[in-house]
């Protein structure tokens, strides 16, 4: 994980805006000072020290006021930034912060990733989701909020516009994931939910899994890597349960959720009958060439899915085989998989590159951390070189030395800005990351 720089504030996109998160037109009002003014004027109020970075970002986003704004801001304030000095961000100068936003409609979306918040900028934050109606989008992760903080924000939720929150990496636990899941038994506003590492229990993900039989307002959750006990793979079972019922969801992660051929299987039985899941990530778990037997059945009449993620599994050449039979001669709905680092030798890999010469559909794959040899190498260079496959899908690229062609890793992936942001350019761009430029759940995902 590289914790790359996050760009300053930025604006919403002028082209025609995704279904699932609008644009709010609203103009400045004159009579609302400077950001950075009403900062400077709130520091001194309450004898707070002013946070320089906080106060460059302000002016920042003055001046693009200045410009003339038409569409709402995302106010970034990302504690990973190494474009300009960073004082991180706390609880105490997050209050400050959301005052400031309480009374600025025209700033729709705020991202505090990798800062200090804690437990009092949980409270501030729940307080400011409760005035401020106007922000869509909110970005907490990594901002070490516990499951007290995650009950403050998930109470709030229940009558907020809030449409997408992210609070990866902070530990709310078991206690804290039960009371988003009571959240969306009554929330029907918000679209994407990201919970991963968030040291979620077996109850809050059998919890999320139940209520997601009847919530139609959430497209893409992230339930990554929850801290589970035990080999009876009881969470896709529920999971699985879940996609029989629910026609409304898009994205799921279940990343490091110690799937096996069992697990794959229920997913699998589930997917027969679910008609909206487009990106499936499985990836980090247990799953062998025996899964791999029902996921090539299911993709052999599956006609939603789009993206599979299967990156640190063991499925082997056989699974290799079974998987580039059906994208042959069946599938031409799946544009992305990735077998990043599946144990697949040679034949495996040569069979899922013959797949891409039949199916026009298949436009990304990701194989890098198998197991090469001089027939792999050329394999994936004719596709390269014949145009098949464009530089941008893959994470190899050929390179010659001594008349022999080899592959070497190159920086593109599904989540390749998962965790962080680029240095310059946008992060939702079809180079930059696949996954969330095929399946776009709104502009901030």
């Amino acid at each position: 994980m590289d914790p790359s720089p996050a760009p300053g504030p930025t604006r919403v996109p002028t082209p025609t805006p995704t279904p699932t998160l609008a644009s709010a037109e609203e103009h400045v009002p004159a009579s609302i000072a400077s950001l950075r003014e009403h900062y400077c004027n709130l520091c001194a109020e309450k004898s707070q020290k002013i946070n320089p970075f906080i106060l460059n970002i302000l002016q920042e986003v003055d001046e693009e006021c200045k410009k003339g704004l038409e569409k709402g801001i995302i106010l970034n304030i990302a504690g990973n930034n190494r474009l300009m000095p960073v004082q991180r961000v706390t609880g105490e100068d997050f209050w400050t912060l959301s005052r400031i936003l309480k009374k600025n409609p025209y700033i729709i979306g705020l991202d505090v990733r990798y800062n200090l918040l804690s437990h009092v900028g949980a409270y501030y934050a729940a307080k400011l989701l409760e005035k401020q109606l106007n922000i869509i989008y909110l970005n907490l992760m990594f901002n070490d909020i516990g499951p007290d903080g995650g009950e403050l924000i998930a109470k709030v939720l229940h009558n907020t516009t809030l449409k997408y929150l992210r609070m990866t990496g902070n530990k709310i636990e078991n206690k804290g994931g039960m009371f988003f899941a009571a959240m969306l038994q009554v929330n029907s506003s918000l679209e994407k939910l990201d919970l991963g590492d968030c040291d979620l229990g077996m109850q809050s993900v059998i919890a999320f899994a139940t209520v997601l039989t009847q919530n139609k307002a959430i497209r893409g959750i992230n339930l990554n890597r929850p801290i589970l006990y035990g080999e009876q793979e009881e969470s896709t079972v529920h999971i699985g349960h879940m996609l029989k019922e629910n026609h409304c969801l898009v994205e799921l992660h279940v990343c490091k959720h110690d799937i096996k051929n069992y697990g794959i299987k229920q997913l699998c039985d589930a997917l027969y009958l679910n008609t909206s899941l487009r990106y499936l990530d499985v990836s980090c778990n247990k799953i062998t060439r025996d899964g791999m037997v029902y996921l090539a059945d299911v993709l052999k009449s599956n006609t939603t899915l789009e993206i599979i993620d299967l990156s640190f599994n063991r499925i082997e050449n056989a699974g290799a085989s079974y998987l580039s039979e059906s994208l042959t001669s069946h599938n031409r709905t799946l544009k992305v998989l990735s077998v990043v680092s599946n144990n697949i030798e040679g034949e495996g890999l040569v069979a899922l590159s013959q797949s891409m010469k039949t199916n026009p559909t298949l436009t990304n794959i990701y194989v890098w951390g198998n197991k090469f040899d001089e027939a792999t190498c050329m394999a994936y260079s004719d596709l390269i070189q014949m145009g098949r496959l464009q530089p941008d899908n893959t994470d190899v690229e050929p390179f010659v030395v001594d008349d022999h062609v080899y592959l070497a890793e190159v920086s593109n992936g599904l989540k390749k800005h998962y965790y962080w942001t680029p240095t310059y350019g946008e992060a939702y761009g079809h180079s930059s990351n696949a996954g969330f430029a095929l399946v776009p759940i709104g502009h901030h995902l």
